[in-house]
């Protein structure tokens, strides 16, 4: 039998209005129009069509005018506010926006949409698979084998499916057919349906599940006692009125076949178009995936959504056109260039050849016989330089020989600094969102799976076009971004900090690190046992042999064969969820519990690092060279990737472990230099906390002081538990926690939790008012920053969902002490590499984790190279009281700490 089709129904009105209350009313164009509403519509809109790949697809919305329920009972919604106009104003953009892609539009006056939903469900039908898309609960009486209702949860982003079985667990045992005579009984105080007044949800399921309708109740009112019975015999014509109100129609005369809802091809630049005049930048990068439902040719035949004829994209291809390209170089004062190369490793990429551009629309590809002979412009550092992602290019021309000099700006972190809280920073996609056009894509050039060639393959007139192009879009978002970097006052933070560390990272990746790879071959035999005698412990307390890394298998012997209490645990797709953060709940309840969360960590790290890094070292250099991310992370801070050193366990025995597989070359040492509590010191200067402030002053160990303040003890009574508690107040304070983190975190009861959290304001005043002080300020701003500039938008502080606003507020608190102390340690990173440029310091930064400085530093000179890093590290910035570091000298990363 052939698979059923797919249509979308899209309950516009409930969209609209969830979306408005959900997200923060700060989402607004230039102009002041807003358009949260309209955000998260078609937020919605784009995740069925990219989830659900339906075939057709149609729109429903309210007639603004009263209907038929409204003439059987004039109280019907009455008690329903109406909405602000800003709400209203929206609806016309959002079916603007359901116009472009070519999607029927269908609403009936005297009628709501769900009436309409309802009639097109039953018209609609055949081997068809029917999903309902809506913001409330109304539409799950019309779920049937072929309807299901794809809703939302909480916000815009978390949806749930409901099919007869969905319907059945929500309300235990109900099903979709019942919900009608459920909301007879019940009620529903947002439509002002008033139901047998005095029976909630509970008594409603009871009596439904028990006699099966409403009219069966009625029925059987003699056999049902107590206040029960005289509730439904006081309200018996409510509830068949309620019933009245709460049944869809189904039989509108609308006129309409599966052949008007067939999601036709549409025009992408109309959809574009639209979505750049309300300013939808995020939502023109998701765009991006969205399916198009008849794809479009190129000129070479495949299908792509670009062509590849650009009369001012110019091959260089010949001595004779090198001669002209250097002449016109010469004469430019900066111009953007991209490489392209055949591998992403970047100290393993050969260059292919070099685009170039200084002007809009036009650019030159440069072959790789060719790109020598800029050796002296791309040298000159009076000829700046623009790339995206220079970093990159910088590497790859230092493979081929040239040391490109004069880079001036990198548009990728410009555009991060611009919008630290997206990480679609890609050249395509900001092509994209700043200029609605879409970019040719590797895929486009190279193919994708088994059909993939080799970049040297390509035929030379598509490889012109994808490297002209990268050129060309790179010199036009430099055209854009520099003059908003001014505008925003950001141009000195990226000049200042951002601009210098890109090279800095450069040297710090090409130095790369010495990995002792039978020191981890030793590692791994032991973890393999470990890991097997792990699973024979499991496997004996299951009762049974089961794949331990299968969320599936293990959610079947925790739950069902064990019996774990599935209270609070949250529940997905799948079913209840075995994450790890559901484990955190389950302790305590079986003994199973901390042997998985033991295989885990073992098998996790097993794979990530002991098994990864051996694999990573570098047939060229003999080490492993990291990848330093300064556009991901929204505070600032630098992630690392291929191997990511942020995820190796800090506090754990097998962490250490693998610190010590990083190790001193012959005749050198591993140096750390790491800033001691700097978040800390931060909020205590930012916050002008005294009492703090006095603490770090004189040195003292601010754990124990706090604990001390906090008992009211002496500083020297302080035992090992207090101090530990007392750590995790003075680091969670900074991350928003509450009383059940600091309970879990500190291994105290939530009321002791409770007790040092207001004790510890109540001694922190100052830390206290200037948290609030800091939300108040994003609430009212929509952002947050650094001390020396650095943003974070944070629009969902205002959102009506207290949980986003809450994680918001955590956030924002935050940022800021966050962001701060990336900043000191880029500034001291540059600084640093500035004096080991300059041969004053005689030392290889080698990696940067969290607030740590990794070094090689021969062995003789450790101690005096040492204590100038530390002098730097410690006078990059002036805090309220003194900034310490930590030096350490070991053979290997573990001895250094």
């Amino acid at each position: 039998m052939k698979s059923a089709e797919k249509i979308i129904i899209v309950d516009g009105n409930a969209l609209v209005h969830r979306a408005f209350h959900a997200l923060p009313p700060t989402m607004k164009t230039k102009s002041g129009q807003m358009t949260n509403a309209v955000y998260g519509f078609v937020t919605i809109l784009f995740k069925v069509l990219k989830e659900l790949k339906p075939k057709y697809a149609v729109v429903t919305f309210d007639v603004a005018k009263k209907t038929f329920r409204h003439e059987q009972y004039k109280e019907y919604k009455a008690t329903r506010k109406k909405q602000p106009d800003e709400l209203y104003e929206q609806i016309p953009i959002v079916k603007e926006i359901v116009q472009a892609f070519n999607i029927p539009i269908f609403e009936k006056e005297g009628f709501e949409a769900d009436d309409v939903i309802g009639t097109l469900t039953k018209k609609l039908d055949g081997n068809l698979e029917k999903f309902i898309v809506t913001g409330d609960m109304d539409t799950l009486q019309l779920v049937d084998e072929h309807t299901k209702v794809f809703t939302l949860k909480k916000g815009v982003k978390d949806t749930i499916v409901y099919d007869a079985n969905g319907v059945k667990e929500r309300f235990s045992g109900l099903t979709p057919a019942q919900m009608i005579d459920y909301k007879a009984i019940r009620g529903d105080a947002s439509d002002n349906i008033p139901g047998v007044k005095g029976i909630g949800e509970k008594g409603a399921i009871e009596l439904l599940k028990k006699y099966g309708t409403l009219e069966n109740i009625y029925n059987n009112l003699e056999k049902i006692k107590g206040a029960i019975h005289d509730k439904l015999k006081d309200h018996k014509e409510e509830a068949y009125l309620s019933k009245k109100l709460a049944t869809i129609v189904r039989d509108l005369p609308l006129s309409v076949t599966l052949a008007d809802c067939v999601l036709a091809d549409y025009e992408r630049k109309t959809v574009i178009d639209v979505l750049q005049k309300y300013e939808f930048k995020s939502l023109l990068t998701q765009f991006q995936n969205v399916p198009q439902f008849k794809p479009q040719q190129s000129l070479f035949g495949e299908t792509a959504s670009v062509t590849t004829r650009h009369d001012n994209y110019h091959l260089i291809d010949s001595p004779a056109k090198i001669k002209k390209i250097l002449s016109e170089l010469k004469k430019q004062k900066i111009f953007a260039l991209d490489t392209e190369t055949d591998s992403l490793n970047f100290i393993n990429a050969n260059l292919v050849g070099m685009s170039v551009s200084w002007e809009i629309g036009e650019a030159y590809f440069i072959l790789r016989e060719y790109v020598f002979d800029l050796k002296d412009i791309l040298e000159n550092d009076k000829i700046k330089k623009v790339g995206h992602n220079i970093k990159y290019d910088w590497h790859v021309l230092d493979n081929f020989g040239i040391n490109l000099q004069g880079v001036v700006f990198d548009t990728m972190v410009a555009a991060y600094l611009l919008n630290p809280g997206s990480r679609q920073n890609s050249l395509d996609k900001q092509a994209f969102s700043e200029f609605g056009h879409e970019m040719m894509t590797y895929e486009d050039l190279c193919g994708k799976g088994k059909q993939q060639i080799p970049i040297k393959d390509v035929a030379i007139d598509k490889l012109n076009y994808y490297a002209c192009e990268d050129a060309d879009y790179t010199w036009r978002l430099y055209k854009k971004v520099e003059k908003e970097l001014r505008e925003k006052k950001l141009n000195k933070l990226f000049e200042d900090i951002e601009l210098p560390l890109v090279s800095v990272l450069k040297v710090m990746e090409r130095n790369g690190v010495v990995i002792d790879e039978k020191f981890l071959g030793k590692m791994q035999k032991n973890l393999e046992l470990r890991i097997k005698n792990l699973e024979l412990r499991i496997h004996k307390i299951a009762g049974k042999e089961f794949n331990i890394a299968s969320p599936l298998q293990l959610k079947e012997i925790l739950f069902d064969k064990l019996k774990i209490a599935t209270t609070d645990i949250k529940k997905i797709k799948t079913g209840l969820s075995t994450a790890a953060a559901e484990l955190v709940k389950m302790r305590g309840e079986h003994e199973i519990i901390p042997l998985i969360e033991e295989y885990r960590e073992l098998t996790k790290l097993q794979s990530t690092y002991v098994q990864a890094l051996p694999k990573l070292i570098n047939s060229k250099t003999g080490r492993v060279h990291t990848s330093f991310n300064q556009t991901i992370t929204a505070t600032g801070r630098l992630s690392s990737s291929e191997p990511n050193l942020q995820n190796i366990p800090i506090r754990t025995e097998l962490g250490n472990e693998i610190r010590k597989a990083f190790v001193a070359p012959a005749k050198y040492k591993i140096l750390t230099a790491d800033y001691s509590q700097i978040e800390l010191r931060i909020i205590a200067s930012m916050a002008n906390d005294k009492k703090m402030l006095a603490s770090f002053k004189k040195d003292e160990d601010i754990h124990s002081r706090t604990a001390s303040e906090i008992h009211d003890v002496p500083i020297e009574k302080v035992t090992k538990e207090l101090r530990r508690a007392a750590k995790s107040i003075n680091f969670g304070i900074i991350y928003g926690m509450g009383a059940y983190g600091l309970s879990q975190d500190a291994g105290i009861s939530q009321v002791e939790a409770k007790d040092f959290i207001e004790k510890y304001f109540s001694i922190h005043k100052d830390i206290k008012e200037f948290i609030e002080r800091t939300k108040e300020e994003a609430r009212k701003n929509g952002y947050v920053s650094t001390l020396f500039g650095r943003v974070r938008y944070i629009p969902e502080i205002n959102s009506g969902v207290f949980q986003v606003q809450k994680a918001a507020e955590r956030m924002a608190v935050n940022m800021p002490i966050q962001g701060t102390a990336a900043d000191i340690m880029k500034m001291a990173m540059i600084e640093i590499q500035k004096q080991i440029d300059a041969k004053k310091i005689n030392a290889k930064m080698v990696l940067q984790v969290h607030d740590e400085l990794v070094f090689e530093v021969e062995d003789k000179q450790a101690v005096s190279e040492g204590a100038k890093i530390k002098k730097i590290m410690a006078n990059i910035y002036k805090l309220n009281c003194p900034i310490d570091v930590h030096i350490n000298i070991g053979d290997n990363w573990e001895e250094a700490k």
